[in-house]
């Protein structure tokens, strides 16, 4: 354990971003069991070691932070582990990459179940499945999700400037005022542009040039480890799935024909449903249905859209279309916290309620005009006037 504590204590002398992701305002760390799951890449490792340093720089025997990959769990166990850190008085324990250790949700329990005095705090992949893995989780964590950056928490890293959260029923009543209000202090569309290309995942902050070359790495290594490992896809089928992924990202927003794609691919129309759930649950596609869906989980999507823009700008680069990159913005943002239906009419329809349709400056309500509680989410505009929305702003959602 002394290894452990020493790695440890050298990640607390180390320097970390002064900004903080609005996700670790909302979670309770009083609670005795906390789970933070999300993408690789959007920060989770960088919310727990904030957190750390500003609530026990001065206390820091009581807390131990270790990632489930290390060497040290080759010989010993997680469980010894606690026993041992709370025989130390320690109090706060905090495991990240839980998924790459073998029955991690039994031994989570167990501790859980025998240590009333410890708080534990775990992250893992978007497609760790807390609550239907081997031992009852569910009635005992609280699981958060961490998606990448908002347009808003993007501005407020580069800027070093904290802007205002707005609900998404608050953008609609009051548009017009809030878009001046924030325009009065930046410039929305000199910064935008940048976001949709590289702004999403944290780790621009290493270096722009770099970007893409991070971002394919962990394209790869979500595919090639976190889903044959979680999902238990056999590797000798792993480039049929990075075949699907690819031919989505080039033409994403679009309708499928399941039967066509399953044929390009090469794989039977039932494993392509499968595969696109394993897409979409690890954060790299978003897919709508009808909102008179069944309960299949395997139910043909209505159309696919890559998760976020960033990922359009891997597969295309310059030629990503404008209209697509609008869609998959506006997407994004959206499910952060709404749920969001397939429309024969519009584009989207959130929330049981909105009908929004995504275009340029000039787009007319025509198409929407004798729908209740629609509106256009217009690109170019920096502010909004009754029903057209700038589209920026619903990237300060979160």
């Amino acid at each position: 354990m002394e290894k452990l504590i020493e790695v440890f204590r050298k990640k607390m002398t180390a320097p970390l971003p002064t900004f903080e992701r609005e996700l670790e305002r909302k979670i309770n760390w009083n609670a005795r069991l906390i789970s933070v799951r999300g993408s690789r890449g959007t920060g989770k490792t960088t919310l727990f070691l904030q957190h750390i340093k500003k609530t026990f720089s001065n206390n820091l025997n009581k807390v131990l932070y270790v990632s489930l990959d290390n060497i040290y769990f080759s010989n010993n166990t997680l469980v010894e582990l606690a026993e041992k850190f709370v025989s130390h008085g320690g109090t706060h324990l905090f495991l990240d990459e839980v998924h790459k250790y073998e029955n991690w949700s039994k031994e989570i329990k167990n501790l859980y179940d025998d240590f009333p005095e410890l708080h534990i705090a775990f992250t893992g992949s978007s497609l760790l499945e807390i609550l239907n893995g081997r031992a009852d989780l569910s009635r005992r964590t609280l699981v958060y999700e961490l998606t990448g950056l908002s347009f808003r928490e993007y501005l407020s890293l580069i800027k070093a400037q904290d802007f205002p959260i707005f609900t998404l029923e608050e953008i609609l009543k009051n548009n017009e005022q809030i878009s001046a209000e924030i325009a009065s202090k930046i410039k929305p569309f000199e910064f935008f542009d940048d976001y949709l290309s590289f702004g999403y995942y944290p780790y621009f902050l290493e270096g722009k040039d770099d970007y893409f070359n991070r971002l394919n790495e962990t394209l790869n290594m979500i595919l090639e480890v976190e889903v044959p490992f979680l999902r238990g896809l056999e590797i000798a089928y792993i480039p049929r799935i990075k075949k699907l992924l690819a031919v989505i990202g080039e033409s994403a927003p679009f309708i499928p024909n399941i039967t066509q794609l399953a044929a390009k691919i090469g794989i039977s129309r039932q494993t392509l449903l499968i595969y696109l759930k394993y897409l979409e649950d690890a954060k790299l596609i978003n897919q709508l249905y009808k909102k008179s869906r069944g309960l299949s989980v395997l139910e043909k999507p209505e159309k696919i859209l890559m998760e976020n823009t960033n990922l359009m700008e891997l597969f295309n680069g310059e030629n990503a279309n404008t209209g697509n990159r609008r869609e998959t913005f506006v997407l994004n943002q959206l499910l952060h916290s709404h749920e969001v239906d397939f429309s024969e009419e519009s584009d989207f329809f959130v929330d049981s309620k909105y009908t929004f349709e995504v275009g340029g400056k000039n787009k007319k309500r025509k198409q929407i005009q004798e729908i209740p509680d629609s509106y256009i989410i217009a690109d170019d505009i920096e502010f909004g006037t009754d029903r057209r929305i700038p589209i920026w702003l619903l990237g300060f959602m979160y």
